[in-house]
């Protein structure tokens, strides 16, 4: 059983499963079949808040739970109430439950003097943000503390990404370049020189290890990111090179000069890089797509998602999130100036 398997990563999931042997039921709110999966895959409708209907598509139980979507102690709560009747879990977590062991962390790094001082790489064995539901980060934090206590009834490997990529994202960061080269900005401005790393995970990677996880059932933490993060200086130039453009980027050093100017979706003052030798020690995990070679069909994607609508619309996350990426008037001002 894959829930969320309508989005970003339960996409790629649920086709490296199946493809692996395994008999899948596909459950997401709308029950969307994805066109890459074989035809054996059965598709469901589920609720994800909705305790009942998730107990009568486990039924009588099955050998794996893949929960892309679970947040928060209670959706922890809700799987291990079933531990009679499923066999192991992979649940999908994030690099941002990390804290520095001083209150630092995702949550604070935008604040002065919060940016959390981590040793690079990061390793699973770091301190994370107190569980609660203050944020995501906490409320992830949450999710794990309760797996993690209930691994002899039910064991779960948590998977904590980095930042995301690839096509059907609700937060795609690419669409900071991609939209610019559509809107003929041959101009851009990056903070930190551009040479800001927030490490990267592919789609398919964390499907990757979604598989190997499933052969592998067990009670543990692991990164899941990819091999060798691009800065945000070589993923702008990696866009251009997907679209075919040629673009002048104007570096800053230190911070952005204003939040429309030079801050991308990417931007920080020091490195965020995890370490991967967990995964590939415990699962034998190699990544299946480097940054680069996953860029033409998130970018493919994203083009086709821009036509005829405004990138709010198609991306109401994204622009709630980062309300001032294309404030091209702003950013025109300050070449100005």
């Amino acid at each position: 059983m894959v829930i969320g398997a309508g989005g970003q990563i339960g996409r790629p999931a649920v086709e490296a499963l199946a493809r692996d042997g395994w008999e899948v039921t596909a459950a997401s709110r709308g029950g969307t079949r994805d066109e890459s999966w074989p035809g054996e895959v059965r598709t469901r409708r589920l609720d994800r808040e909705d305790d009942a209907a998730l107990g009568e598509l486990i039924g009588d139980g099955c050998d794996l739970v893949v929960d892309i979507v679970a947040y928060g102690a209670g959706h922890a709560r809700q799987l291990t109430e079933l531990a009679g009747r499923v066999g192991s879990a992979v649940v999908v977590s994030t690099v941002s439950v990390y804290g520095d062991g001083t209150g630092r962390g995702f949550d604070t790094m935008s604040e002065p003097g919060g940016f959390p001082q981590y040793p690079v790489p990061v390793r699973e064995d770091q301190p994370t943000v107190p569980p609660g539901d203050a944020s995501y980060s906490t409320g992830k934090a949450a999710l794990e503390r309760e797996l993690i206590a209930a691994g002899d009834r039910l064991p779960t490997t948590l998977l904590r990404a980095g930042a995301i990529h690839g096509p059907h994202s609700p937060l795609p960061r690419e669409l900071y370049f991609v939209k610019r080269n559509l809107d003929g900005r041959r101009r851009r401005v990056l903070a930190h020189r551009g040479e800001s790393l927030f490490h990267t995970s592919a789609a398919r990677n964390i499907a990757e290890l979604i598989r190997l996880a499933a052969a592998r059932p067990g009670s543990r933490v692991l990164n899941a990111c990819d091999p060798q993060p691009p800065t945000v200086a070589e993923i702008g130039a990696a866009v251009d090179a997907v679209m075919g453009v040629e673009t002048q980027t104007v570096l800053v050093d230190g911070a952005a000069p204003s939040p429309s100017v030079g801050s991308s979706p990417w931007s920080v003052e020091l490195p965020v890089v995890f370490d991967m030798s967990a995964a590939e020690r415990e699962l034998g995990y190699r990544p299946v797509v480097s940054y680069p070679e996953s860029l033409p069909e998130t970018v493919d994607w994203l083009t086709r998602r821009l036509s005829g609508q405004d990138w709010t619309d198609a991306f109401p996350t994204l622009a709630r999130i980062y309300p001032d990426l294309f404030d091209y008037a702003a950013e025109d001002a300050w070449f100005g100036a």
